[in-house]
C-alpha cells in the first residue's frame, strides 16, 4: 500500500463537568488527511486545504508531529518518506479538537501503511505527541473520541486508561461555532492551579453523575449533571453571546450546554432530534442578529470514530 486516505471526526471535550477527561466524537464534520509514500526520505506537508496559516514545516504541523512519533516507536526505520495533503473542516482554535482530528487521521494512516502494527488504544500516544504541541499538554479528551468513537472518559493519564461510555443511542448535540479563534494554549492560561474543596467536590459528583446517567439512559440525572463550576465561568468571558445562547438553548429543552473544548464552540445536548435542531435555529437567530458569523451543526454521537475512506 502506497497511498490511503483517512477521516477524523471533530469532537466536544470537557463535556461540561469533564474538565481534561470527557469527550465525544460528532457525525459529518472533520478531517481528512491522504498520506502518500515518496522517493525522498523525511516527512512533508504538500498542501493544507480550508484553513489559512498553518504551518508547512513537518516539525510544527501536528499531523507530522504525530506521524513522527509513530515512525519514531517503529523497530525498522522506514526506506521511504511520506507526504502528507491535509484537508481541514475543524477550524483551527474552533473547540471541536481541530489538531486532535488532524493527529489522529495521521497516525491512522501511517498504521495503515505500515500493516496495522499498532492498535487503535495503542495510537492514542502518537496521536496525543501531536495535541501537546499545540496545547502544550498532551491530554486525550479529543483524540480519544476522535480515533475510538463515541462518548469517552480518560480515567487516568499515568498510564493512559481511557474507558468507552454506555449511552442513549437517543442523544443528540448541538454545536454552534462563532467564527472568533480562541486558542487553547490561551485559553489553558486563565484557569486557577488552584480551586476550592467544595468546588472539587461538586465537579467530582457532577462527573459521576453524568456517567451514571450516560449508562442508564436517565435523562434527568445527564441534565442534573452536565454543570460546570471550574473553567465555563472563567472561559465563558470569552465567548460572544455565551449566557443567551445558553439560556435559549435549556429553555428549548436542552439537558444542558456549556463550551465545548476552550471555545468559542458551545455544545447542547437534547434527548431528540426535533430539540437539538430547534436548538440550531436558536442559534442560528442568535447570532445572525448579532451580526456574527457562526456554523451550527447538529449530530448523534459518532460511533466509530476516524475510519479510512480510501
Amino acid at each position: 500500500m502506497n497511498e490511503i486516505k483517512v477521516f477524523a471526526p471533530a469532537t466536544v471535550s470537557n463535556v461540561a463537568c469533564g474538565f481534561d477527561v470527557m469527550g465525544f466524537a460528532l457525525h459529518g464534520v472533520g478531517d481528512e488527511i491522504t498520506v502518500k509514500r515518496t522517493p525522498e526520505q523525511g516527512l512533508q506537508v504538500v498542501a493544507i486545504h480550508g484553513a489559512e496559516n498553518l504551518p508547512m514545516e513537518a516539525d510544527k504541523n501536528v499531523a507530522t508531529i504525530a506521524a513522527q512519533a509513530f515512525l519514531d516507536s517503529l523497530d525498522e526505520k522506514p526506506t521511504s518518506g511520506f507526504s502528507f495533503e491535509i484537508t481541514k473542516k475543524v477550524k483551527a482554535g474552533s473547540g471541536l479538537g481541530s489538531s486532535g482530528s488532524s493527529s489522529v487521521a495521521s497516525v491512522v494512516a501511517m498504521n495503515e501503511l505500515f500493516g496495522k502494527p499498532y492498535s487503535k488504544e495503542e495510537l492514542l500516544l502518537f496521536a496525543m505527541a501531536g495535541e501537546a504541541a499545540i496545547s502544550g499538554q498532551p491530554h486525550a479528551d479529543n483524540v480519544a473520541p476522535c480515533l475510538l468513537g463515541g462518548f469517552v472518559l480518560v480515567r487516568d493519564y499515568h498510564p493512559l486508561d481511557v474507558i468507552q461510555l454506555d449511552y442513549p443511542d437517543s442523544l443528540y448535540c448541538t454545536v454552534v461555532h462563532p467564527q472568533i479563534e480562541i486558542k487553547t494554549s490561551d485559553s489553558r492560561k486563565m484557569l486557577k492551579q488552584q480551586i476550592s474543596l467544595r468546588k472539587a467536590i461538586t465537579q467530582w459528583g457532577n462527573v459521576g453523575g453524568l456517567v451514571s446517567g450516560l449508562a442508564k439512559g436517565d435523562y434527568e440525572l445527564i441534565s442534573r449533571s452536565l454543570k460546570d463550576v471550574v473553567a465555563e465561568p472563567v472561559r465563558s468571558m470569552l465567548i460572544p453571546l455565551f449566557h443567551e445562547a445558553k439560556q435559549g438553548a435549556i429553555d428549548l429543552g436542552a439537558l444542558g450546554a456549556s463550551i465545548s473544548g476552550s471555545g468559542p464552540s458551545i455544545f447542547a445536548l437534547s434527548s431528540s432530534k426535533e430539540i437539538a435542531e430547534s436548538i440550531g435555529n436558536h442559534f442560528t437567530s442568535l447570532y445572525k442578529e448579532a451580526s456574527i458569523d457562526a456554523l451550527i451543526y447538529v449530530s448523534q454521537v459518532n460511533p466509530k470514530g476516524a475510519e479510512v475512506i480510501s
